[in-house]
């Protein structure tokens, strides 16, 4: 069976290959979007990749995996700092969640140092430009896998 994933993307990741290409590279959200899907099937995984710029859409998104048990990676971009209302709503999540960025906000500007969200996911990976997607990607294949070793290995023990 295929696992369907979301990864989500937040403000100003629509512009990719053309916002501070010094940071974030010189691919466009295209080529990204296209990355995720390749190392999707390459892992098994079905990847519907989106992005926004609306924080309501964002949580829309996240309630709608959580509602089918959909793992999801995220980079909550800006959002990552302050939405403490996407933190909420990724808390309710029923599937593994890793954060994802492109740069490593520990390097830059000490307002990027903390991550709202950090706290609910099962990890964070940055720092490896859309290395970072592809790695998170990996991570949720992993986790998914366990969960399925977790899920068989109760059904063999009840009687």
């Amino acid at each position: 069976m295929i696992t369907q994933v979301l990864v989500l993307n937040g403000p100003n990741l629509g512009r990719l290959g053309i916002r501070e290409p010094e940071i974030y590279g010189s691919v466009s959200f295209d080529a990204l979007a296209d990355l995720c899907r390749s190392t999707g099937r390459a892992l098994g995984l079905d990847v519907d990749v989106r992005q926004t710029d609306d924080e309501a859409e964002m949580i829309s998104w996240v309630h709608e995996a959580a509602d089918a048990r959909m793992p999801v990676v995220i980079n909550p971009a800006a959002f990552t700092h302050y939405s403490y209302a996407l933190r909420d709503a990724l808390a309710m999540r029923t599937a593994p969640l890793v954060e994802v960025h492109i740069s490593n906000p520990a390097a830059r500007e000490s307002f990027r140092h903390t991550s709202v969200v950090a706290a609910v996911a099962n990890g964070t990976v940055a720092g490896f430009g859309l290395v970072s997607y592809q790695l998170a990607l990996q991570a949720i294949a992993g986790l998914v896998a366990q969960q399925a070793e977790h899920a068989r290995k109760s059904e063999q023990a009840e009687p």
